[in-house]
């Protein structure tokens, strides 16, 4: 190419037009777009007034507050309760313990707690007292608050009451505070005829006395409830006396000189 020719190209550079196909990179420089090409840019979020949002800050600082103030106020009271606590002898803490384990009414819960004060009263006398718990399946011999001796115990079921229309009605537990009526050694007892017929036993006629029928050791605390050693083997109780409470001979006969007509007897 000759030298005139590049000085026309070089010179003519200038005014050259944009080609229809150039880039979009470079058309977007270089050409004026219609305001239908202009891309539109996505709304911003909505920002809250500065008012509001202080107002938000001031209810959050108040409820952190509120809630300290709350948590200090339940450690103050829980510290007063374990103070309070220290001082309730332990016989009171385990009757709280034990009733709430319990589902009872109103009636037998106030029947309950009764028997159990009453027990718990007990150990401020020098008295020998007996505490017959149907629960844990024990008696203690006690002296003030001394437990002198714990026995195992057994109880029988209470037998169902015969309503007018003839229907059994199972009778509540015993429960409540007695005091020793007698008690008895080598006692004879005549057996009725439901205590054969619950053995499998023909009912003998006349029914006879047995001798310690009931066991060598019987303290009766009602007409029909007694504390008992183990029957004999010859008579056709076998454990303890429906509605009744049996402990072994031997612990039975241990405690025996301690028991007498005016010794207390709780039941619960």
């Amino acid at each position: 190419m000759t030298d005139s020719s590049q000085r026309q190209t070089s010179s003519g550079f200038w005014k050259r037009k944009v080609s229809e196909r150039a880039s979009g990179i470079f058309q977007l420089k270089t050409v004026f777009l219609r305001h239908s090409q202009v891309v539109r840019r996505r709304p911003k979020l909505w920002r809250p007034p500065v008012g509001l949002s202080l107002g938000l800050l001031l209810v959050g600082v108040a409820l952190g507050a509120a809630s300290t103030i709350h948590r200090r106020h339940l450690d103050a009271r829980f510290q007063a309760v374990a103070l309070q606590s220290q001082g309730v002898p332990f016989e009171i803490l385990r009757i709280r313990r034990d009733l709430s384990e319990h589902r009872l009414d109103e009636k037998a819960l106030s029947s309950e707690l009764e028997v159990r004060l009453a027990a718990a009263d007990a150990q401020e006398s020098s008295q020998f007292y007996l505490v017959i718990d149907t629960k844990a399946r024990r008696v203690t011999l006690r002296v003030g608050d001394r437990i002198v001796r714990e026995m195992p115990l057994e109880v029988g079921a209470p037998r169902p009451i015969l309503t007018a229309s003839g229907e059994r009605v199972a009778p509540a537990p015993l429960s409540g505070a007695f005091t020793v009526r007698q008690k008895f050694e080598r006692a004879a007892w005549k057996p009725p005829a439901w205590a054969w017929q619950a053995a499998g036993l023909p009912v003998p006629s006349p029914l006879t006395d047995i001798p310690g029928g009931l066991g060598r050791y019987v303290v009766m605390l009602t007409e029909d409830v007694v504390l008992h050693s183990p029957p004999p083997p010859e008579s056709p109780l076998k454990g303890p006396k429906p509605g009744s409470f049996l402990v072994p001979e031997a612990d039975l006969g241990a405690i025996w000189k301690r028991i007498g007509p005016e010794t207390r007897v709780y039941v619960y």
